[in-house]
């Protein structure tokens, strides 16, 4: 027997007397912890870094600034297509639930594979050992330079066991209740949201800038290039802010924890986008004002160039420890919600059984937490997880093409389940969202044919166990 699916549309097969008895999720997420979570998952490192790739093909103040209101606006049209799922669907799982629902289980497993085994583990890796490297900067003893020991070739610095530690530390704090999980959440992420002010705010005020800085310089507003070639120059820098975006699916996730989560993960998905819009041109603003977009498109770690220019070497320095925070911020967030997903994976029948555990006092995931976390660190340990996460880049992208496309799909199929919410602009505003996708999915595949066939082969990988999971649960 399959085990029951858990969907606000299809009730599940328990008898009333079991269900009772069984642990469930705490529904403990309120709006603003929820647009808190979306907002800390999003910001992480990448708006440190990614200015130099957007300053390169677009060296006019106007348009440099213009890529990242026009970032947002096209991750609004898909939020606004994943905003009515979520609330057709309020349970954990979000993305892996949508996709299940609108083809079918083996489709929705890939992806849930995807996460588990690059992506999400390959996240928090990459944000724990990052973090670490920038605790590193200003207290030297635990940086990349001091190696502890190596296995199988690879070397463990000091760097890599305090991001291992911040992971049991995430992890055990997600897995004794959501209630601590998201009071590290929160606090982690005001302490960057002040942080990122006082580096607009005093910056602007009393940096030693220039707002010369702002001006083209007798650079047209087009650059001098044709319509083709200026779309071409957007699209590139649209690469780096398309990423720099990535991460709102997040709340979907834990929507099975969502108060009131017919109402609550729409409106989240729609605040947190606008606020991480806000803040991404603000601190990009501040960049330019510290530095002429020439100087931004030669500095490959803009906030601590920008930092030096506007105050100190000192401050730059210390500036770091914003960058950790962040990154710190965005894996809690990451380690919270992603464990969500292997759970709804699992009470389908297609991932490790006890998975699907709730904890009994905690009221948590915790067995998916642990693995979460397990597997997180062996990804540590083998210094992959970089690129690892690049060959799935492609399949992350056109799993949100299937979601949007299933929507459309849904709206036909399943008609009479209720949705308190439809998508904004439909149908053209996710149209124009699938369009663009589609157009840098072909893009990648035909410019990155490597990582493209490694995607694919991390996510066909997962097909074995698939059909392993699946035969397992019928002979229940």
């Amino acid at each position: 027997m399959e085990p029951a699916r858990v969907s606000s549309a299809i009730p599940t097969s328990y008898p009333s007397s079991e269900a009772e008895s069984k642990p469930s999720l705490v529904r403990g997420l309120g709006l603003l912890d929820s647009v808190l979570l979306l907002v800390s998952g999003i910001i992480g490192s990448s708006i440190f870094l990614t200015a130099k790739d957007i300053a390169g093909p677009l060296p006019q103040p106007v348009l440099f600034l213009a890529v990242w209101v026009l970032g947002a606006l096209i991750s609004l049209c898909a939020c606004f297509a994943f905003a009515e799922l979520g609330s057709m669907f309020p349970d954990s799982g979000g993305q892996y639930i949508y996709l299940r629902e609108a083809y079918g289980d083996l489709v929705a497993f890939l992806y849930g594979w995807m996460l588990f085994s690059v992506a999400n583990g390959g996240t928090i890796a990459a944000l724990a050992v990052a973090s670490a490297a920038y605790v590193g900067n200003v207290f030297p003893f635990v940086s990349h330079e001091h190696i502890v020991f190596s296995i199988f070739g690879i070397a463990i610095t000091r760097a890599h066991l305090l991001g291992l530690f911040l992971i049991v530390v995430l992890t055990y704090v997600n897995v004794v209740g959501l209630r601590w999980g998201t009071l590290l959440q929160n606090v982690s992420t005001w302490t960057k949201f002040t942080a990122m002010a006082a580096f607009v705010v005093l910056g602007l005020a009393i940096g030693k800038g220039h707002w010369e800085n702002f001006q083209s310089h007798g650079v047209s507003l087009t650059m001098g290039l044709g319509p083709g070639a200026l779309i071409s120059a957007l699209g590139v820098g649209l690469i780096a802010v398309y990423w720099a975006y990535d991460g709102w699916v997040y709340i979907t996730w834990v929507a099975g924890e969502v108060k009131n989560p017919r109402k609550n993960v729409p409106l989240a998905m729609v605040l947190g986008v606008l606020v991480v819009g806000v803040i991404y041109i603000a601190m990009n603003v501040t960049y330019v004002y510290a530095l002429p977009l020439k100087e931004v498109a030669a500095h490959e770690t803009i906030a601590h160039a920008a930092a030096a220019a506007l105050f100190s070497p000192q401050a730059a320095v210390w500036l770091s420890l914003l960058i950790a925070i962040s990154c710190f911020s965005a894996a809690a967030t990451c380690t919270l919600s992603g464990a969500r997903v292997y759970q709804a994976m699992a009470q389908d029948g297609v991932f490790f059984k006890r998975m699907a555990a709730i904890h009994p006092k905690w009221r948590t995931p915790a067995l998916s937490l642990i693995g979460q976390g397990i597997w997180a660190a062996a990804l540590t340990i083998s210094g992959r997880y970089d690129q690892l996460y690049t060959y799935v880049i492609l399949g992350m992208v056109l799993s949100y093409e299937l979601t949007v496309i299933g929507m459309f799909w849904l709206r036909w199929k399943r008609p009479e389940i209720p949705r308190p919410y439809r998508c904004t602009g439909y149908p053209w505003l996710p149209a124009i969202y699938v369009i663009a996708g589609l157009a840098w999915i072909l893009n990648t595949m035909w410019t990155r044919p490597t990582e493209t066939f490694w995607s694919i082969v991390i996510v066909l990988v997962g097909v074995p166990g698939y059909l392993y999971w699946k035969r397992s649960a019928k002979n229940m």
